[in-house]
Formats: structure tokens, sequence, C-alpha cells
């Protein structure tokens, strides 16, 4: 069991880390160009939503559908993910890392099968059209039923932080909006349901503790020193640049590739946004707004006044357990390294593979 654990990890890390560059691509150019961002520009702008909801989730599925069965693979894996991406209205991360290498090896087993009865002359012609057919229908099942499934788990994340919400036990939101910031669902938690009920006690109380939630910094921040302290490779030489878009920049979806390529390490960032969230709930902290993007400079804007101590300290502790836990585990369970990941970030890196 440990050893299959240890090679789905390799496997998710090998469809995660070769593609870390287009990921700080993508939250450069939202931290500089979105209407709250450093540079606001509106054509520029217009670039962040189809890349996120396209251009990188189809690199997931190329890149898994390789993994599985060189560039034939990826080629379907691509094609695969374009049915849950088209499917749904989120960014459909989870649903490319189920359709690439599903599409890989679906078409290695059909060419497995038509290997020995091709004739003759006929071997482009069948082979463009057996991938063609077989992407279809992956295309299909994929916009029927996986991305329906994923938009389900999206909703489930949801109903279940508007639980605790309900019930005043706010910590324990980490357990579900930690795993499910992830999977990219951090919208729709935050603007979905944390964000109007937390307009709704501003106007009440002048501050509410829901904005501090999903958009903590401290955590992500702690993670990717985590990394940049324990980890390796990729992952590790790409942490800096990550810091800087994450935490001044307010980009977290860049940390959540960290995650992704290694899951256990979920466990850093359900104890740094637990232990921030008990803060915030020990001291009744709160801001005014939610923080857009959720950088800590953007933090400070809206902040009440007598508010910073329990606001700031929230971030720092979440940021402190966040980075032990993640150099912990990364000490005692280092990111798998498999052969294809140290070949991709080979590639990654510019570094040509030994023959």
């Amino acid at each position: 069991m440990r050893e299959r654990m240890q090679a789905l990890g390799g496997f998710l890390a090998g469809m995660i880390i070769p593609n870390i560059g287009a990921f700080i691509a993508w939250g450069l150019i939202t931290a500089l160009f979105i209407p709250t961002g450093w540079l606001p520009n509106e054509n520029f702008a217009s670039l962040v939503g189809p890349m996120i909801r396209y251009l990188l989730p189809i690199l997931i599925g190329y890149t898994g559908g390789k993994m599985v069965y060189g560039t034939r693979g990826g080629v379907v894996g691509a094609a695969a993910t374009m049915g849950v991406v088209v499917g749904t209205e989120i960014p459909m991360f989870l649903g490319a890392m189920i359709m690439g290498p599903l599409g890989g090896w679906a078409i290695h087993k059909i060419d497995e099968r038509l290997e020995d009865r091709i004739p003759v002359g006929f071997e482009m012609l069948i082979n463009n059209f057996s991938a063609g057919i077989l992407a279809i229908i992956l295309v299909l099942v994929a916009y029927l039923v996986v991305g329906p499934v994923v938009q389900g788990i999206s909703n489930f994340f949801g109903s279940i932080v508007q639980f605790l919400v309900d019930r005043n036990i706010i910590a324990l939101a980490a357990f579900v909006i930690e795993p499910a910031k992830v999977l990219f669902l951090n919208n729709a938690i935050n603007h979905g349901i944390l964000a109007p009920l937390g307009v709704q006690q501003v106007s009440e109380a002048g501050r509410s503790l829901l904005f501090l939630l999903e958009t903590d910094p401290g955590p992500g921040l702690g993670l990717l020193v985590a990394y940049y302290v324990a980890g390796k490779g990729l992952l590790k030489q790409s942490a800096p640049g990550s810091i800087i878009i994450h935490f001044l920049g307010g980009i977290h979806e860049i940390y959540f590739p960290y995650v992704l390529a290694h899951p256990i390490m979920i466990l850093a960032m359900i104890a740094g946004g637990f232990c921030a969230d008990l803060w915030f709930s020990i001291t009744k902290a709160g801001l005014v707004a939610t923080p857009s993007p959720g950088s800590i400079f953007a933090y400070l804007a809206v902040i009440p006044r007598g508010q910073h101590f329990p606001v700031l300290t929230g971030v720092l502790i979440g940021a402190v357990v966040s980075f032990v836990v993640g150099t912990f585990i990364l000490r005692v369970r280092p990111v798998p390294e498999t052969e294809e990941v140290e070949e991709m970030e080979m590639e990654a890196a510019g570094v040509p593979g030994l023959a």
C-alpha cells in the first residue's frame, strides 16, 4: 500500500511539476492586470479567465496523457480534458488529472489491439481516426459524467462550509476550505458563501471574521517557505517566485499545484488554517470587506481600526504552523521522485536528458 501511494504521489507530481511555469505566468498576469492588481489593464486582464479555464487544465491533461503513452497519449488526453473544461463553470484541474491519464491509457490499449491488424499503407489513416474517434467518446463522457461529478464535489464542499458557519464552529471550516481551495474551488466558496454572509455581518457589527477564512495568505506562505527550505527539484527552485506572487500579489492559486504534487501536504494547510481560524475566532478578529486579491497589502487596506494585531498575528500563526508541519512532512516523506518526474524537471529547467 505504501509503495502504491508513493507511486500515485509521483504520478500526480509528474502532471503538475512540468507546468509550474505556466501557473507562475498566469499568476503574474493576474496579480498585475486585474482591476485590483498593480497595473490594472482591461485588455490584458482578459487573459486571466481563458488561461485558468482552458490553458492550464489542458496542459495538465496533455502531460498526464503523455506520461502514460507519449505524445499520442498526450494529444488524446488534452482533447478529452476539453469535455470537463466546457461542461462546468469552475477551473477543472481535478477533471484534467482524471481525463488526461485516462485518454493516454485508452489510446494505448486501442493501439495494442490494432497493432497487428492494420493493413500495410493504412497505418497513418487508421491511427489518426482511432485517436479522433476515441477523443470524441472521451469528450462526451467527460462532459456528461466527470464534469458533473466534480461540480457536485464543489457543491458538497460549499454545503459543509455553510453548515459550519451557521453553527458558529468556524475553526473547523479549515478542514473543508483548505482541501477545497487546492481543487480550485476557492472562488466558489469565498464569493458564493462567505462574502455574502460577511457583508451582512459588517452591516451589523462593523467587521466580519468570514472574510478571513478563505483569503488568509498565511498558510500558503508557510507551505511555500517549507518547500524552499526542505523541498527539492523544480518545486524548491520555483518556490521563491511563487512566494512573491502569493503573499505580495495575492494569487493563492499559485501554491495549489505544490499541494497537488504531494497531496499529503494538505495536512500542513489544514493545520495552518485551523490554528489561524481558531485565533481569529478567539480574538474576534474581522475585516470590513473581502481582500481582493488576497495579498498582505489588500489585508492592510481592509483591516478596521484596532484590529491590526489580531488579524496580522493570525496570518503569522497560519504561516508558522503551516511551515513547521510542511517542513516536517517534507523531511519525513519527501516528494516522490520517479524517473519521469526527474526527466520532466530537467526539461523544465532546460537541462538535456541523458541518453
